[in-house]
């Protein structure tokens, strides 16, 4: 079997690796000549544990190829998948115009029937425009040819994206005919030996899935980062609060950790349009609207508490930072609450050294010259600083030699942005702990 995924960013690069993986024939389409260009010799445009070795093994072994010609690629593809990238607009809409331009080359090169899937997290109606476009493609060539559209959103988490496609918890299909359920369950069989956790449904549903998945983990986690600003407010331990509802089945432990807001590549951008979706029919979604200001007000709670401490001059103090991508095990930079805590710092007159096991790469992209002072390791950014914040819970920070964080720092303070640090084990190596609704 013979596949396209047309994109080779995040969800693009890890489908088309595991697809491979499997034994399919993968065509990975891309733009951009120099990414190709680097694909090809092993460089990775993205960082995901797991991904160089699968990209790397698949490509030599010829399953798995990087070309910048749609058209040749679709050739003998019983599969399309779109993969391209939906940026917010001003008003918070996905823009749609990189996957419609895709969908209008599929229409112009397309030799032969060929099941065209949405990976690209969409708004509904989007699998309407995409078979509107490929349609108009043909009439303009005066050529007659089936073709079946198809949502199949992907549900990966970054940092474990590669785990997640080969181990699906679930597989959302949104199709429209017989014929292409078939193609795309036979695409599926491999990573459904274990179980069947395909789920089909119809086009405006799988896309809606998509979006209110998302929607969901975002109002636990904007949810539970209110309520622990409230258990910092009546003198409760919001960590305590997190384990007893936590333990409840109908509420589950996951997502409900205090911390500096969530941030990446989908939760904030798929919160915004589906709000925006809502409004275009009418209907406020008073609920997610709150979850998204939530969000927005949560990446300054750690400043605050830096200039409660000690106060709103911080010009001339230097402040380290441990933790730049907005979760790890990724570099991605996108709405990472990092960005927010260095700019009030920055603009209260103070220096920030930074340290990231993956990230500072991507954020000297964001950050240049001598805005931040990015440092070797952990312990390089404690030297001099007046405090230590901790932004990112990457897994070398939970269990640090405080005697040595202790000997470098101006003041043994720690403001713990994601509540991984035990209060009473630091007070005890004489440090002042501020954490997250406690």
């Amino acid at each position: 079997m013979k596949i396209t995924v047309v994109g080779t960013g995040y969800v693009g690069l890890v489908s088309g690796a595991c697809f491979a993986d499997v034994g399919i024939e993968v065509v990975c389409v891309d733009i951009d000549q120099k990414k190709i260009d680097k694909l090809k010799n092993g460089i990775m445009p993205i960082y995901e544990p797991g991904l160089e070795e699968i990209v790397k093994r698949n490509y030599e072994s010829g399953r798995l190829q990087f070309t910048t010609d749609l058209g040749e690629a679709i050739q003998g593809s019983e599969v399309a998948f779109i993969a391209v990238g939906t940026p917010p607009g001003e008003d918070g809409s996905a823009d749609l115009k990189y996957v419609l331009a895709v969908a209008n080359e599929i229409g112009e090169k397309m030799s032969d029937y060929i099941v065209v899937a949405t990976k690209s997290t969409v708004p509904v109606t989007t699998g309407q425009k995409v078979k509107a476009t490929i349609q108009k493609a043909l009439e303009k060539r005066e050529r007659a040819m089936d073709f079946a559209v198809a949502s199949n959103p992907e549900f990966l988490k970054e940092g474990a994206a590669v785990e997640d496609f080969l181990k699906p918890d679930r597989i959302v299909i949104g199709v429209e005919d017989d014929r292409a359920e078939k193609i795309m369950k036979r695409l599926y069989k491999p990573f459904q030996l274990s179980g069947d956790r395909i789920i089909y449904m119809d086009i405006p549903s799988a896309e809606m899935t998509k979006y209110t998945a998302n929607a969901m983990l975002a109002t636990k986690i904007s949810f539970m980062n209110d309520i622990a600003n409230l258990c910092e407010l009546v003198g409760a331990n919001a960590n305590m609060v997190r384990k007893g509802i936590g333990s409840d089945p109908r509420i589950g432990n996951k997502f409900i950790y205090p911390g500096v807001g969530y941030g990446g590549s989908c939760f904030p951008k798929d919160v915004k349009a589906i709000v925006r979706t809502g409004r275009e029919y009418g209907h406020e979604l008073r609920v997610l609207q709150a979850v998204e200001d939530v969000n927005d007000d949560q990446k300054y709670v750690l400043v605050n508490k830096v200039k409660k401490h000690f106060g709103e001059d911080l010009r001339g103090m230097t402040f380290a930072l441990w933790g730049l991508s907005f979760k790890p095990n990724t570099d991605d930079m996108r709405e990472a609450p990092a960005i927010v805590i260095i700019d009030e710092l920055r603009a209260a007159g103070a220096n920030v050294k930074a340290y990231d096991p993956i990230a500072m790469e991507e954020a000297q992209e964001i950050y240049v010259g001598d805005k931040v002072a990015y440092c070797n390791d952990a312990y390089d950014a404690c030297v001099d600083a007046d405090a230590l914040l901790l932004v990112t819970e990457w897994s070398e920070f939970r269990l640090p030699s405080w005697s040595a964080v202790s000997k470098l720092l101006k003041n043994k303070v720690v403001f713990d942005g994601r509540n991984i640090y035990d209060r009473k084990h630091l007070e005890e190596e004489g440090f002042v702990h501020y954490g997250i609704g406690i």
